[in-house]
């Protein structure tokens, strides 16, 4: 009898551990940001740094800072997931002493969102189809041209965007 209660024991508890599942880790579950590199307007080939780099979100009337005061040759930026466009100012300040030399642009991102379903854990992510740019340009021209490579953003291990100034 005692046996019998041994076996059962040990067959209710390998039942039960067997039974368990796998905890559920997003590993791989991140809506991919816009990559955006900064290349010389003379040789488009070479990487070229902006200095004193601010990129401000346009949320409506509202401004949300996304980069403030970097010099940078290139940036990974969220774009909205709740519509077809997303609006940034890029500026630059190459004389940080002298706020006159301040140079704004305005660039509005176009795209289509898909949804992809990536796992339990991590729940839904979007990709962006058709990607393309406009630009208000100031006086300044400091961005010379916008240049979509991508026009799918997938992922954000490579560039989707050239600008050249």
């Amino acid at each position: 009898m005692n046996r019998t209660k041994l076996v059962f024991s040990i067959f209710l508890g390998i039942l039960c551990i067997a039974s368990c599942e796998k905890d559920d880790i997003c590993v791989d579950g991140d809506t991919p940001l816009l990559v955006i590199r900064f290349y010389d307007k003379d040789d488009t080939t070479l990487l070229k740094t902006v200095p004193a780099l601010e990129v401000r979100g346009l949320n409506g009337s509202d401004t949300l800072g996304v980069i403030a005061n970097a010099s940078l040759d290139s940036i990974a930026i969220p774009l909205r997931v709740d519509q077809g466009g997303t609006s940034f100012i890029f500026s630059q300040n190459p004389d940080e002493e002298d706020e006159t030399t301040l140079n704004m642009d305005n660039i509005t991102f176009n795209y289509e969102t898909r949804e992809l379903f990536v796992s339990r854990a991590c729940g839904f992510i979007v990709n962006y189809d058709s990607l393309s740019a406009t630009a208000i340009i100031d006086d300044s021209l400091w961005i010379e041209e916008i240049r979509i490579v991508t026009p799918l953003v997938e992922n954000a291990s490579s560039a989707h965007v050239k600008i050249l100034h």
